[in-house]
C-alpha cells in the first residue's frame, strides 16, 4: 500500500491511496460473507449461495461497496495519523480503480485545519485606559453599605413626607363601582417609589395617621388590565402608620460595626483600594481583548465551513445544558421563541466564526514563538478547575488521564500566548 498527500489549498488536501490487490481481494471475501445472507438465489437457502454464482447473477460489483468500506476503515485513519493530516470534515472520495485482482486506487479530498498567515502580532499598538477612582465613587460605595444598615423607625406627630413608608388601607372604584384588585388593607407603600398609579403617592404627602381621603387618579393608557386602561378612578385611602428610614451616623463607630477598621478614613481607604483594583482589572481585560482583536485582524486564515459548524454544535450543547439546569428543553425553548433549528444555528454563526478564528490565530502564535507551559502552570490550571469538579486538587490529579492533562496544558499555553502578546504590545495612553 502507498499513500501520498497533496496540498490543494490552504485548508484542503488530497490523499491518494494505492492498495495492493491482495488486500482488496481479502476484503471482497469478507464482503461476500457479510452480504450473502441478504441475497436471494433460487435453489439455495439464504446465505448459502456460492460467491461466484452471486457475482454471475448480479455482477462482481455487488460486493464492491462493502469491500471498499472495509478497506477504507483499515487504511484511512492510520494514514492521516502517519501523515499528520489534521482533518476537520468527512472526505470526498473518488475511486479510480476497483475490481478483483486489481490494486484499489482512490483519492480523498478533505478539509484540514487551515494555515494561518500571521500579520503583525508583536508590538501592536493599542490604547490602554487608566480608570481613575473618584471620591464620589468611594462615597457612593460607603452610602450603599450604610443603606444596608438602615432601620425603619415609626413616625409620630408629623404628616406623610417624600421617602416615608406608609401603612394604608385603600379601596378603588371606577364610576362608583369597585373593581377586582382595587382593595387592600395593611398595604405598605414607599412614597416616591412610583410603584402605584401616577398621582397616587403624590396626593398622600401631607396626610396624617388616621386620616382618610379620596384620591383622584387616571390609569395609564398602557395599563396591564385592559378594562382599566385610561379610566379615571377614585381611591379611598386611610393612613394606618408612617415609618421613616434612619441611616447610621457616618463616623468611626459605623466603620467599626461593618468592617475590621477602627476609623472611617481607614474604611474609605480600603474601599478606594478595592475599587482601584477592580478598575485596573477591567482596564487590563479591555487592553488584552483589544490586543487579541488586533492580532486576529492582522492575520489571514480561510476557515472551513465544517469548523464553524462544529463550533456551533458545541455552543448549542452548552446552551442546551444551561437550559436543562433550569428544567427546560431546547425544543420547548425554540417553540416559545418562535425559532426553528436553522434560525437558531444562524444566530450563533458570527460568534462561532470569531471563536474559531481566534483559536486558530492564537494557536499560530504559540507555534511561531514555540510557547510552552511549565508543570507549575499546568498544576495552576488544574487547581483553578478543582472547585468545579467537587474534588480537592490532589483527588482531581489522581483521576486525570494523559489526555486530560494535555487539555490543561493547552489552556496554560494559551494563557502564556496571550500574556506574550500583551507584554509585547505598545500601550498607548
Amino acid at each position: 500500500m502507498s499513500t501520498t498527500v497533496e496540498k490543494i489549498s490552504s485548508n484542503k488536501v488530497k490523499l491518494s491511496f494505492d492498495i495492493d490487490a491482495a488486500q482488496f481481494d481479502a476484503a471482497m471475501d469478507k464482503a461476500y460473507i457479510k452480504v450473502r445472507g441478504q441475497v436471494n438465489i433460487p435453489g439455495f437457502r439464504k446465505g448459502k449461495a456460492p460467491r461466484k454464482l452471486i457475482e454471475n447473477m448480479y455482477g462482481e460489483g455487488v460486493f464492491y461497496d462493502e469491500a471498499f468500506e472495509l478497506v477504507f476503515d483499515e487504511v484511512y485513519g492510520p494514514a492521516i495519523d502517519e501523515k499528520k493530516v489534521d482533518v476537520v470534515d468527512r472526505p470526498e472520495i473518488e475511486i479510480q480503480q476497483i475490481g478483483a485482482g486489481k490494486n484499489l486506487q482512490f483519492t480523498c479530498e478533505v478539509f484540514v485545519k487551515p494555515d494561518v498567515t500571521l500579520g503583525e502580532y508583536k508590538g501592536v499598538e493599542v490604547k490602554k485606559e487608566k480608570t481613575e477612582v473618584t471620591d464620589e465613587q468611594v462615597d457612593a460605595k460607603v452610602e450603599e453599605e450604610r443603606s444596608k444598615q438602615a432601620t425603619e423607625v415609626a413616625v409620630e406627630g408629623r404628616a406623610v413626607a417624600e421617602g416615608d413608608t406608609v401603612n394604608l388601607d385603600y379601596a378603588g372604584s371606577v364610576d362608583g363601582v369597585a373593581f377586582a384588585g382595587g382593595t387592600a388593607q395593611g398595604q405598605t407603600l414607599k412614597i416616591g417609589s412610583h410603584t402605584f398609579i401616577p398621582g397616587f403617592e403624590e396626593q398622600m404627602v401631607g396626610m396624617n395617621i388616621g386620616e382618610e381621603k379620596d384620591l383622584d387618579v387616571t390609569f395609564p393608557e398602557e395599563y396591564h388590565a385592559k378594562e382599566l386602561a385610561g379610566k379615571k378612578a377614585v381611591f379611598h385611602v386611610k393612613v394606618n402608620g408612617i415609618t421613616e428610614t434612619q441611616l447610621p451616623a457616618l463616623d468611626d463607630d459605623f466603620a467599626k460595626d461593618i468592617s475590621e477598621f477602627d476609623t472611617l478614613e481607614e474604611y474609605k481607604a480600603d474601599i478606594r483600594a478595592k475599587l482601584e483594583a477592580q478598575a485596573a482589572e477591567r482596564d487590563q481585560n479591555a487592553f488584552t481583548n483589544a490586543v487579541i482583536e488586533k492580532v486576529i485582524a492582522n492575520a489571514t486564515v480561510e476557515i472551513p465551513e465544517a469548523m464553524i459548524e462544529r463550533q456551533i454544535d458545541s455552543m448549542m450543547r452548552d446552551f442546551e445544558y444551561r437550559l436543562a439546569s433550569q428544567g427546560l428543553k431546547l425544543a420547548d425553548f425554540m417553540k416559545y421563541t418562535g425559532q426553528d433549528e436553522k434560525a437558531f444555528r444562524a444566530n450563533y454563526r458570527d460568534q462561532a466564526e470569531k471563536s474559531v478564528r481566534a483559536h486558530l490565530v492564537l494557536e499560530a502564535v504559540e507555534k511561531a514563538e514555540a510557547i510552552d507551559a511549565t508543570e507549575e502552570q499546568i498544576d495552576a490550571q488544574i487547581a483553578q478547575f478543582a472547585p468545579q469538579s467537587g474534588k480537592s486538587v490532589e483527588e482531581l490529579k489522581q483521576t486525570l488521564t494523559e489526555a486530560d492533562r494535555e487539555y490543561f496544558k493547552a489552556d496554560a499555553i494559551r494563557d502564556n500566548a496571550i500574556k506574550f502578546l500583551c507584554d509585547n504590545a505598545k500601550a498607548e495612553a
